[in-house]
């Protein structure tokens, strides 16, 4: 290649002359390798980590990653993966700009939701299994954001401080897993970390860095417009390509400028030319180049009029049933006090058609607006399936609750409903006097963007609270119906406590931001079709200082914020507070029960794995999700437990299983910094398995 073809390859091509989100300029020629004639293509970069957005009609809205996590099922998270992958394939885009696996430091973080939660071990699972699903159909992966990225305010500036322990082991490691997966592409963030910009900082993205030091072969890409400084700050310290390779306000275009220092030899060429080997080595690993689809849309018409826009129908009924699936297997049932005659649910889960007459309440169950934002979802007028923001995706093909109930109680129950608004006289007054009412209530946050503002929150939720009154409409409608049933969409925590052990709210169910499918999903729990597995990716508690983190508001631009609660979030955080949320982590209930017996513990210091007895022993077919947290030698200084594992484990009635979970050398090691290196400590360690962190059937001990 020639200088100028090299430039084009670590180059964006601006904004607004991308056809996809973000493009390069391939060289215009051919070239013929080992016998094979290779044209490269403009390659195409696209959003987002929940399924395409600016992609044109006919695609999924699948759910983000938070209900993915809500699984607890690897299968699932693989899956999800393989229909994205399949998606964006078939729209002839090259790179998935996902997963996001930004851990959610606070409950109120606009983008907690596009991650997997404030776990690592539970988000390096999923960044695993996501790129191995995308990467399976030839689409490559690019995990962001490489910060740690945990707020929305000041996002364009602000400085990180944050110890190397705590570094390595909470925010690196769903990085990590992503590297063991052999992810194409990473991309650095916005913020500041330890006083550098994440785009130049070495420290993370250097030869010598955490990123290479794991063995790290693809290449780093900024988020669009997070360069500053010059060409050669950036690509001295490891960035392979500028997004979108103009100025847009917050930064970028820097790498107008590395022609020239490459001849002034401020940038060697073979730093450049390792940018671009690094850039073509997974196109080429993942075979698109050869028989790949060419682009056919048009990320600048988020309306899918436009002439480029060929609207090609990537959706299939696999993917609709899996985002269903999804949704379904996601769900959280927090409470459920259930009432039975002859055998009959009058009141309570799951719901029988002997139950007559049915109000719907809350704006949650109406439509969303299908038409806001211009492709990134700033409403909160609907049913909420998915944040706002870039991590968005199509939402036109939602099946809200209200049209999926009214059609499966058709032939057996009225439906009336209250769902315009979340009218706290009207909805009680629909409520009053029927066998069953249905209250929704959500909240939402998203992306701050360029100063993206819902209902005033910028980005970052400004309260834990409900929104529209949601809580006060719950427990208006419970005072008047005996058989109340709530429904919360959310991001994350909301409190609860108010309302949630009212004696007329018979069962609570955690939806999440269940995708397209949430009201076909919820009628799948509803009415028992589905026996609910979900769990809590999080816990719940309704004050914020439960979690011990904040989000920095204020009015002085780019604070700095130091990470000070090292590695103590959420469950870790209020086990050492000993503090009793609400919900805990991992907690979900089913429609049966499971008992755990017989554990056995083999260890060494190279791994170790736990086996246990797991029966069902309910009346009720159903999933349970048994969980490890590992208690570390008191030396070590870690958390008194952290998850270390989890399975899915389905059984009938009645039906019992061994079950194996094995843990390996690096996840019974923590990171010693004088050595800088992962070390297992020596003595005693604790092992819980249970139904929840709270929720601990057994318990054992092994000692290195």
């Amino acid at each position: 290649m020639t200088l100028d073809e090299k430039i084009g390859m670590v180059r964006g091509v601006g904004q607004f002359s991308s056809r996809c989100v973000g493009n390069i300029s391939p060289p215009s020629r051919s070239f013929v390798v080992s016998g094979t004639n290779i044209t490269i293509p403009p390659l195409c970069f696209n959003d987002g980590p929940a399924g395409i957005r600016l992609g044109g009609s006919n695609v999924t809205g699948f759910p983000p990653a938070i209900n993915v996590a809500a699984t607890f099922n690897r299968s699932m998270m693989y899956a999800r993966g393989v229909a994205i992958g399949e998606e964006f394939r078939g729209k002839g885009i090259h790179v998935y700009l996902g997963p996001a696996v930004d851990i959610m430091r606070n409950p109120k973080a606009g983008r907690g939701w596009e991650g997997f939660g404030p776990d690592p071990y539970l988000g390096g699972e999923g960044a695993y299994q996501t790129i191995m699903g995308v990467q399976s159909v030839g689409v490559s992966a690019c995990t962001k954001h490489l910060g740690p990225y945990n707020q929305e305010h000041w996002r364009y500036g602000l400085n990180v401080n944050v110890d190397d322990r705590t570094f390595r082991e909470l925010y690196w490691w769903p990085f990590m897993k992503s590297v063991e997966a052999n992810v194409s592409a990473l991309m650095c963030a916005y913020n500041q970390v330890n006083g550098t910009s994440s785009c130049h900082n070495a420290a993370l993205i250097g030869e010598d860095g955490y990123l290479r030091s794991e063995g790290f072969q693809g290449y780093v890409v900024s988020d669009w417009g997070a360069t500053h400084d010059s060409a050669a700050d950036n690509a001295n310290a490891g960035l392979d390509m500028e997004q979108p390779g103009d100025y847009i306000l917050i930064g970028g275009g820097v790498y107008a400028g590395l022609e020239a220092a490459v001849d002034d030899g401020e940038v060697t060429e073979a730093r450049l030319n390792e940018m671009v080997t690094r850039i073509l080595t997974p196109w080429l690993r993942l075979g698109q180049d050869q028989g790949f689809p060419e682009i056919n849309f048009n990320a600048q018409d988020p309306d899918g009029t436009d002439a480029l826009n060929l609207n090609v129908n990537v959706r299939t009924d696999a993917h609709t049933a899996l985002v269903r699936q999804i949704g379904s297997a996601s769900a959280v049932l927090l409470k459920n006090n259930r009432t039975t005659t002859t055998g009959t649910t009058i009141r309570g889960l799951p719901l029988s058609k002997s139950i007559k007459t049915i109000a719907v309440v809350g704006q949650d169950a109406q439509q969303l607006n299908l038409d806001c934002g211009g492709g990134l979802n700033e409403c909160n007028d609907g049913t909420m399936i998915i944040g706002w923001g870039s991590g968005s995706n199509n939402v036109e093909f939602t099946v809200p609750p209200i049209d999926a109930i009214t059609d499966f109680v058709q032939d057996f129950a009225t439906v009336s409903s209250d769902i315009t608004s979340n009218d706290l006289t009207g909805g009680p007054a629909v409520a009053e006097g029927k066998d069953l009412a249905i209250v929704f209530a959500n909240a939402m946050s998203g992306e701050l963007g360029f100063y993206n503002i819902v209902d005033g929150n910028e980005g970052d939720r400004n309260d834990l609270d409900l929104w529209w009154k949601g809580g006060s409409l719950i427990e208006d409608v419970a005072a008047v119906c005996n058989n109340t049933v709530v429904v919360i969409h959310s991001v994350g925590p909301v409190p609860m406590s108010s309302w949630n052990n009212h004696p007329n709210i018979t069962a609570i169910i955690y939806a999440g931001a269940p995708g397209e499918q949430t009201g076909p999903a919820l009628i799948d729990v509803l009415w028992g079709a589905v026996n609910p597995s979900g769990r809590l990716p999080f816990s719940i508690d309704d004050d914020e200082a439960s979690y011990g983190t904040s989000i920095v508001y204020g009015i002085d631009p780019f604070p700095v914020i130091d990470y000070t609660e090292g590695l103590f979030l959420d469950y870790r955080y209020m086990d050492s507070q000993d503090i009793t949320p609400v919900y805990e982590f991992g907690y979900g209930l089913s429609y049966t029960t499971f008992s755990y017996s017989s554990l056995s513990v083999e260890a060494s210091a190279s791994s170790a794995s736990f086996s246990f007895v797991l029966t069902n022993t309910g009346s009720v077919d159903g999933a349970e999700i048994p969980q490890l947290y590992l208690g570390f030698p008191s030396s070590a200084g870690e958390p008194d437990k952290v998850l270390r594992g989890f399975d899915n484990i389905f059984l009938a009635s009645g039906e019992k299983q061994t079950v194996t979970v094995t843990v390996s050398q690096k996840e019974m090691s923590i990171w010693d910094v004088v050595s800088q290196a992962w070390v297992v400590p020596s003595g005693t360690f604790n092992v819980y398995i249970g139904a929840s962190i709270k929720d601990i059937r057994l318990t054992g001990t092994f000692t290195i």
